[in-house]
């Protein structure tokens, strides 16, 4: 099994320090102990939560959300994924509209 130390997952995963803590302190990931110098380290298992939980993020789920999302049956997390696939299909139809009209105005100035 390979351990990693908290800097190692923040430049591996493009996480930051305070979001590995923000994980930690909503209790969605926990550091595995400590190497002789008095680094976190962080499992395999840790190190899939982190990077999944950074996808959920991406993916616009609030971390609230994700501590009901990361351990959520198959059909649970399916359902919500297809929710905010659609919830972000709208957003993207609302931006491509504003960013039309910024065309728009651009063109009389």
């Amino acid at each position: 099994m390979k351990y990693m130390t908290l800097r190692e997952v923040c430049n591996d995963f493009g996480v930051s320090r305070r979001a590995v803590q923000g994980y930690e302190k909503a209790n969605l990931v926990s550091a595995s102990g400590k190497n002789e110098r008095g680094y976190l380290l962080y499992d395999e298992d840790s190190q899939e939560r982190i990077k999944r939980i950074k996808l959920f993020q991406q993916m616009g789920f609030t971390i609230k959300e994700i501590k009901e999302l990361i351990d959520a049956p198959n059909g649970v997390l399916k359902f919500r994924l297809e929710r905010q696939a659609k919830k972000l299909e709208r957003e993207r139809c609302d931006i491509e509209v504003i960013i039309t009209k910024i065309y728009d105005m651009m063109e009389i100035l």
